[in-house]
């Protein structure tokens, strides 16, 4: 992979979605399950299933059971249905990170210029940008 040519944002790789039949099945499958979970789950809470140690267990049991199904779809849904794009990021250099403007990389000689603008350039490095 080289970048010869490459700038920032370039879109280096697209493949686009797979979108097969029986993917879709099971996220509607699975998105049916989840419906039934939750709605056992609000009934277990509207109807005082927590108030006892097994119920309150149960109730945890059936929330972990609609996280793990909701993880399942998404990554369905991921996995099939959304483009796989690699994107070129722009590698930035270490100056960059400095506040150094690119004229100034190599740097000054020394008292080539206002002794108290170094100082406060120095103390403040957004003085005169």
């Amino acid at each position: 992979m080289s970048s010869t040519g490459s700038t920032y944002g370039d879109i280096h790789r697209y493949e686009p979605a797979r979108e097969s039949t029986a993917a879709a099945i099971a996220i509607v499958l699975l998105t049916v399950i989840e419906v039934l979970f939750v709605f056992l789950f609000t009934y277990g809470l509207i109807s005082g299933w927590a108030l006892s140690d097994t119920g309150n267990m149960f109730l945890g049991g059936i929330l972990a059971v609609v996280f793990v199904d909701l993880a399942f779809i998404l990554a369905l849904y991921r996995k099939e249905f959304l483009p796989d794009v690699m994107i070129v990021k722009k590698r930035r250099r270490k100056w960059e990170d400095l506040y150094v403007r690119e004229e100034d990389v190599d740097g000054n000689q020394i008292g080539s210029a206002d002794a108290w603008d170094t100082v406060k350039r120095a103390v403040y490095p957004y003085y005169k940008r």
